[in-house]
């Protein structure tokens, strides 16, 4: 195959050969995704509805949650329909959708996060200009940077990927299209462009994991000077949400980019995806309504 416009379709990897195991995966991702729809819709109704959950916090939870709906329905449908009609069949206009989709709400999704850990970092080292620094206006202009850093991410990254050509067959190793994945396909070096933009992207990832870090470096310092075991755990329990929702999306998300080729085998790979692609989006809502108590009366 010559390249990329001399066929019309790609075929996924399948979870399963039986029709019983089939079956099982349909079901399986089934209950993931309502638990998603329902997760994550409770929560975007919550902060829309009830005027005290109108805080720069539930604001970028409400973005957060939006943007978990939108990774999950790009990936889990099309695999629930292949799993049910028995095929592997993803056209070539559906390929580039979906990476264009997955790619734009992950970078976005990363921004967001970051965003999240400077206003906690606001609210307990600078409470008493809280209000001026994080006013609905800043707020507004930060959600929109992050969608707008996400979109030209994903559009970059999709337009690079499928101008490639691509001859070594149409047969993507993974459950949902993925630039990696597709690049494999590629002719010799012609993928070498896009690999430096994903070190490009990787660069800037890291970049917001440091300034992650640094803020719960402050943030930590600062909870700890609090006279009060009152005071204190109240602070606590407004970041380790936070925390954690941000140590499952990049320990999953490093685990599939860095871990080593001689790891590489269909079935790993598969679940790892499930891992960082499926598995956050489903537990986001969960780890952040868990323990906040806010949270819990407006959805009461």
């Amino acid at each position: 195959m010559s390249n990329s416009s001399s066929f019309n379709e790609f075929l996924l990897q399948a979870f399963a050969d039986t029709r019983q195991l089939r079956l099982l995966h349909f079901w399986l991702f089934l209950s993931i995704y309502l638990a998603a729809l329902l997760g994550n819709g409770l929560i975007i109704t919550a902060v829309a509805c009830d005027h005290r959950l109108h805080t720069p916090m539930y604001f970028f939870l409400l973005n957060l949650s939006l943007l978990d709906l939108g990774t999950i329905s790009t990936i889990v449908p099309k695999s629930m329909a292949n799993s049910l009609s028995n095929t592997r069949a993803i056209s070539y206009w559906e390929c580039a959708a979906q990476v264009f989709h997955f790619y734009f709400l992950i970078a976005t999704e990363y921004c967001v996060l970051t965003v999240m850990a400077y206003d906690r970092y606001v609210a307990i080292c600078k409470p008493l200009h809280y209000g001026t620094i994080m006013s609905s206006r800043a707020c507004v202009k930060m959600a929109v940077a992050a969608w707008v850093s996400g979109f030209l991410d994903g559009l970059l990254h999709t337009a690079n990927t499928f101008s490639i050509p691509l001859c070594q067959g149409n047969v993507v190793e993974q459950f949902f299209c993925e630039i990696p994945q597709i690049l494999k396909l590629s002719c010799s070096d012609s993928y070498l462009r896009e690999i430096g933009l994903l070190e490009v992207s990787a660069c800037l990832a890291f970049g917001c994991f440091i300034f992650i870090v640094l803020s719960y470096v402050q943030i930590f310092t600062a909870v700890l000077r609090i006279p009060s075991e009152q005071g204190q755990h109240k602070a606590f329990s407004m970041c380790l949400p936070h925390l954690a929702v941000v140590s499952l999306f990049i320990s999953t998300g490093f685990f599939a980019s860095l871990k080593p080729s001689s790891l590489s085998s269909p079935v790993l790979d598969l679940v790892v995806a499930v891992l960082y692609a499926v598995v956050p989006p489903t537990v986001n809502p969960l780890i952040y309504s868990m323990r906040n108590k806010e949270l819990k009366d407006a959805l009461k």
